[in-house]
């Protein structure tokens, strides 16, 4: 057994899935893939995978989000003995070095929290929606840099930080469970962005989330990320309150003056996830 996983989190994305495993099958790491009771046959599709044992299949048996799917994958790998934990949404292609970059600086600083590797789009731009959040110095920095927020794509994490801090918080179901996780950990651990190790990652364009412009289809689905977002300012107090109160304020303008349809839907999202997330106390996991 390698000292690393890569764990992976799908949900109904099989094609994307295949070329996310056969980047990783080049990397000096195992392969965990955690699917989300996917309907499209992804298990079907990872047959030959599973039955080459070159990567690790298990069904959570139902949706629970990125959040939960990653709360599934660390404990998993923590179960089975790993050191370190590479994780990364389905449509995040690795590159030849980009685990190797990040060992390297893992080997500097062995006492590091998480390591974040720069997120580029498919056009070779920096992909907006994975930026972090920095300490020191700049994002066009070449060295690595102390890093206070990150997202779970291609993120390293040592397992002694994960048993200190406890698991992602799976009641979250989607969008923020990053943000706070990687606050916390950047609260207990030195954690370091390093451009050195670049992956890519595939989405369908690099524009963000924008409850003012997405399809209606998928407004629901903001309802999870003003509730979480709440709870961490709420959780951090000070300055971070008054960031998210004046972030509400200025998407409920932007809804008003961009938003093709829908803006009373959009402004009922943006305020009752908020005020839900007033009183969303969910619970820190620990990790064993």
């Amino acid at each position: 057994m390698n000292r690393t996983a890569a764990l992976i989190v799908t949900y109904n994305r099989k094609e994307l899935l295949t070329q996310c495993i056969e980047a990783l099958l080049e990397m000096p790491c195992d392969i965990i893939v955690i699917d989300n009771a996917s309907t499209d046959g992804t298990e079907a599709t990872l047959s030959s995978f599973i039955g080459s044992g070159q990567i690790s299949y298990h069904n959570t048996g139902a949706n629970l989000g990125g959040a939960g799917g990653f709360n599934f994958a660390i404990k998993t790998a923590l179960k089975q003995g790993y050191e370190y934990m590479w994780i990364m949404d389905d449509d995040c292609i690795v590159q030849p070095d980009s685990l190797t970059q990040l060992m390297r600086v893992a080997k500097a600083h062995p006492d590091f929290g998480f390591l974040s590797s720069k997120v580029l789009w498919t056009d070779g731009s920096r992909c907006r929606m994975n930026e972090q959040k920095l300490l020191e110095g700049s994002l066009e920095d070449q060295n690595p840099r102390r890093c206070r927020q990150a997202t779970f794509v291609s993120l390293l994490l040592r397992a002694e930080a994960v048993r200190k801090v406890g698991l992602p918080i799976s009641e979250f179901f989607i969008w923020g469970d990053d943000v706070e996780y990687t606050r916390r950990l950047s609260k207990a651990f030195p954690c370091w962005y390093v451009p050195a190790s670049m992956v890519i990652h595939k989405t369908a364009n690099n524009e963000g989330s924008n409850i003012a412009t997405d399809s209606a289809a998928r407004l629901p689905r903001y309802r999870f990320a003003y509730r979480n977002e709440v709870y961490i300012a709420k959780k951090e107090k000070g300055t971070r309150i008054l960031y998210q109160g004046a972030k509400i304020l200025y998407h409920s303008l932007r809804v008003l003056v961009k938003a093709p349809d829908h803006k009373g839907q959009r402004l009922q999202i943006i305020w009752s996830g908020s005020r839900e997330g007033l009183s969303f106390d969910p619970r820190v996991e620990k990790a064993s």
